[in-house]
């Protein structure tokens, strides 16, 4: 993690609000829980491994309109596709299956969503990992609620937050080993090797890498060649955007590696979101040209009382301002102007962040709900096995003579516990005949 960053964490920050109190002052403020969504996608492909997820239409309850929230997601594979498409795939349902099976409010569901994307983040790794196959992903899920967005993301497929005031947001965090002290660090304790591709001679060169299977990322999804410690526990945040929304532009590295968070944000400013997509493609390819594959999605959350303005091409000038839009540098604009709001309330409420590698930290906590699963079902596989099937209780008890530590988490069964010592560098003490 950058220095600047490391010290960005270490202050102390204002006291979050409660979820409940920010929806009830918006409510009574008269604005709208249920804003409108305009999104675009754009990409090039070098490779052909890039894929993107747009769902706008899920419901939370189904039949009920009420409960309606979409998702919208980037996957960078790498060794091959096989992991990015087997993400597009199911990554959603994994963690649509590991919510409370009777959760009650939007308030519980936005609550527990943080949680729930980290077992299924796991989940997906597990059951991808189980094809035997040595492809590996990026994956950046986004879900928006309302005006509330909640992030998950493993690898460097960055998603940022542009306000109505200019000001931007990095919801993610880059897991690459050469720009992470943290992930570095936490890999070498787990057990791999951390260093530069060593040509003959000994001269090293290149980015950090993981070794054995020499990845550049810390946390994936797949890449089952390169060792447990390289981890689908995703770093997540959740904020809430105030009544004049904002824009997201998610993208894989290829946008990133040539533009930087303002770059991309500053150069599509007052654009429809489907032609800031294609925008901030070409611009990064302008810049860099097409060394890898270039994906962006871009979502803009409009109040759903206002329309997003944004500038009107006359049929008579219509192909030189194209492609004046697409090849110049634009002005520092906002995303789009509703009603003549003040940008000054266009702040936003942080209301969760952990970017914690370890599950027992991830998966302990916010227990409380009023929801809860059965006992004895798995926190991360969401199977219901028989106390005797099972490794671990949630108070830490063991049913066997087992080599693993007792932990305070939920209930995990023996290969979801296996698969949470192995990516915390812990390995059995004894046969596993004991078992």
């Amino acid at each position: 993690m950058a220095g600047a960053e490391r010290e960005r964490r270490k202050m102390p920050l204002p006291p979050a609000l409660p979820l409940a109190t920010l929806i009830g002052r918006e409510l009574r403020a008269g604005g709208s829980e249920r804003p409108a969504l305009r999104y675009g996608h754009a990409g090039f492909a070098k490779r052909g491994e890039d894929y993107f997820l747009v769902k706008p239409d899920c419901l939370r309850v189904p039949g009920d309109p009420s409960t309606a929230f979409s998702v919208f997601a980037v996957f960078d594979g790498h060794n091959g596709v096989s992991a990015a498409v087997f993400s597009k795939e199911h990554l959603l349902e994994h963690v649509m299956s590991a919510l409370p099976p009777d959760i009650g409010s939007r308030e519980d569901w936005l609550q527990a969503l943080p949680r729930a994307l980290v077992a299924g983040f796991v989940k997906a790794d597990i059951d991808f990992q189980r094809k035997g196959e040595v492809s590996g992903t990026t994956a950046t899920l986004v879900v928006v609620d309302g005006f509330t967005v909640t992030v998950a993301s493993v690898g460097d497929s960055r998603c940022i937050l542009d306000t109505q005031g200019g000001e931007l947001q990095l919801l993610t965090v880059d897991h690459r080993l050469e720009e992470n002290v943290e992930e570095r660090e936490r890999v070498t304790a787990s057990g791999g090797e951390v260093g530069r591709l060593n040509l003959f001679g000994g001269q090293e060169v290149g980015p950090l890498r993981c070794w054995p299977g020499g990845l550049c990322l810390s946390r994936s999804i797949g890449d089952m060649d390169v060792g447990e410690y390289i981890v689908p526990v995703p770093h997540v945040k959740q904020v809430k955007l105030s009544s004049v929304g904002g824009r997201l532009i998610m993208a894989s590295d290829g946008i990133w590696d040539a533009l930087s968070n303002e770059a991309a944000a500053k150069s599509c400013r007052g654009l429809p979101a489907e032609l800031a997509a294609k925008l901030v493609v070409k611009q990064a390819l302008k810049k860099c040209g097409l060394k890898d594959d270039t994906t962006c999605v871009v979502v803009d959350i409009i109040p759903s009382d206002h329309h997003l303005t944004s500038p009107q091409l006359s049929p008579k000038r219509n192909q030189n301002k194209l492609k004046s839009l697409l090849f110049r540098r634009r002005s520092h604009s906002s995303v789009g102007k509703f009603g003549g709001k003040s940008a000054s309330i266009g702040s936003v409420e942080e209301l969760f962040e952990e970017g914690s590698a370890m599950l027992e930290e991830r998966l302990g906590r916010n227990l409380s709900l009023k929801a809860a699963s059965p006992p004895s079902r798995c926190a991360i596989c969401q199977v219901d096995q028989e106390p005797f099937e099972g490794l671990m209780e949630e108070n830490g008890g063991s049913h066997c003579s087992s080599p693993y530590a007792p932990w305070g988490g939920p209930f995990l069964c023996l290969e979801c516990r296996k698969k949470k010592d192995a990516m915390e560098g812990k390995r059995p003490s004894c046969s596993t005949a004991c078992r």
